[in-house]
């Protein structure tokens, strides 16, 4: 995901938690800085949100763990066969890493990008509302959806 000034990637990950070894290396093998108790650490908190940096450049990766089944839709980026998220799970993804972001420049770029999903992609509102209400992130949701409606969108 290409945000204003810097690049950063959020990535989906759905695994066990005896895998975590094996998350670990992959990670490492392609060239990221991953510590396995980073990761151990970011799996028993209550987002499962893990921040690594690439080992050669000055991007970072954001894993969202997850041992559920994801919501993704088949696709291809420049005819690589890829699977894109569906945009309600993306938003509740942002919504939980703008609550548990340190970085303010972070959780402006995700606001935006909240902003621009709700803005030209149809979205299940009633059930993106339940979700972020489960997940304590409907504070966040609700002030983003009346800046929309104050902006006349």
């Amino acid at each position: 995901m290409a945000a204003r000034g810097r690049h950063w990637t959020y990535v989906v990950v759905a695994f066990r938690e005896n895998d975590m070894p094996i998350l670990a290396k992959a990670l490492i093998s392609a060239g990221l800085n991953v510590q396995e108790q980073r990761l151990r650490t970011a799996w028993m908190s209550e987002y499962r949100m893990a921040t690594v940096e690439d080992a050669r450049s000055p991007h970072t990766l954001d894993i969202v763990l997850t041992q559920e089944n994801l919501q993704r839709y088949r696709g291809r980026i420049l005819g690589v066969p890829t699977y894109y998220q569906g945009p309600e799970s993306l938003i509740l993804a942002k919504l939980r890493m703008i609550k548990v972001t340190l970085q303010a420049e972070r959780a402006v770029t995700d606001r935006e990008d909240i902003k621009a999903i709700l803005e030209i992609t149809p979205v299940n509102l009633e059930a993106l509302r339940k979700s972020a209400r489960e997940q304590s992130t409907a504070g966040i949701l609700d002030e983003l959806l009346h800046a929309k409606l104050r902006q006349g969108k």
